[in-house]
């Protein structure tokens, strides 16, 4: 099959899909994080192994100017922490357990996105072996800068 054939077999099979009403789509809980941090940042690396390990897939972009990132997507400055990913339409800033980025999805608030503000010790990515993981809380924020606790930890 020469390549021109190929992609004709592609778009059709496309629009059998279409026509059929099959959903292209990733498998169930295997959602796409796009996730934006610094080269450097070890436990950013952590935090998206963290997010591999509960199922999602990770697009990992590495980032000079992460300020500047932040404002382009609108996050508030009090929400930031090192990285930031976007998950079904929503913002995820920080150091986030997984399991609050699936009830997140599930529940659909009206918010731009959750966040761990800071880096606190025992959020996924921040584990330090023998010290007492920090309480800490998911915070949701709407684009006018309202927030709310989200999640205890």
């Amino acid at each position: 099959m020469g390549e021109r054939s190929r992609r004709w077999a592609l778009v059709a099979l496309a629009g059998l899909a279409v026509i059929g009403g099959v959903a292209l789509r990733p498998a169930e809980g295997q959602e796409l994080a796009v996730v934006w941090k610094s080269r450097t940042c070890g436990c950013c690396k952590e935090w998206v192994k963290h997010l591999e390990a509960h199922g999602f897939r990770v697009e990992a972009h590495d980032v000079e100017d992460m300020s500047a990132k932040k404002r382009q997507l609108g996050l508030p400055a009090a929400m930031e922490s090192c990285h930031t990913a976007q998950i079904g339409g929503y913002l995820v800033e920080g150091h986030v357990p997984a399991g609050d980025v699936r009830r997140l999805l599930a529940e659909k608030p009206a918010v731009l996105g959750i966040a761990v503000p800071g880096m606190p010790v025992g959020s996924p990515g921040m584990e330090v072996p023998g010290q007492k993981p920090d309480p800490y809380e998911v915070i949701a924020f709407t684009p006018d800068g309202k927030t709310r606790t989200f999640a205890r930890h």
